[in-house]
């Protein structure tokens, strides 16, 4: 009789530990994508995420976007080893990625449709979502040559800082608005995951 006892102890305990490996519907979604949350407008950047003019060596021109995931900045280059800094979410461990391209168009308040490949990895998520203070993409997006990824803003300011996304690049509603009034559709843009040496 012990043996039954002791097995059904052993088969309960290997459940919790498989329930407890099992991501909560909270972790399984991308931070940021929570439909319908609205931004606390009075949430604060810690300093080091705050938009600023750094110093910054760099042989492209003034006006490219340099993106450099590792650090979770954005830059726009000035010229004369300047250029403005803006604190980043990018994307998670398996959704990094770099390159060249160009922002090939802009929206402000932008409709939201995730692609194919995130609705198959959250079939949750909604298939359309109008633009609003509520969306994922915040106030503004630049969309990137002919991918799904996009510089945007956010609804979750407290993820700035963070390797949490499916690849895109979200900025504060404030920074992203700012970012979008300075550069124009064709704009450069370089990502990298380590700093030019």
């Amino acid at each position: 009789m012990r043996f039954p006892r002791l097995l059904s102890r052993v088969v309960a305990a290997a459940a919790l530990v498989m329930l407890a490996s099992v991501p909560s519907y909270a972790q399984q979604q991308d931070a940021g994508d929570e439909p319908g949350l609205i931004a606390d407008d009075g949430y604060v950047l810690p300093p080091e995420w705050q938009k600023q003019m750094v110093y910054f060596r760099t042989t492209e021109a003034p006006g490219t976007i340099i993106v450099q995931t590792s650090e979770r900045y954005l830059y726009l280059v000035q010229g004369n080893n300047r250029a403005l800094r803006y604190g980043i979410g990018v994307g998670r461990e398996g959704f990094t990625w770099q390159g060249l391209l160009k922002i090939s168009r802009k929206a402000e308040w932008p409709d939201w449709v995730p692609p194919p490949e995130m609705i198959q990895r959250q079939p949750y998520l909604p298939r359309f979502m109008a633009g609003g203070p509520g969306n994922p993409l915040g106030a503004r997006a630049m969309y990137l040559g002919s991918t799904v990824y996009r510089i945007h803003g956010t609804n979750r300011p407290d993820t700035i800082g963070t390797a949490i996304s499916s690849g895109c690049f979200r900025l504060v509603n404030a920074d992203v608005m700012d970012l979008y009034a300075r550069v124009p559709v064709g704009t450069k843009v370089v990502v990298r995951q380590r700093p030019e040496l």
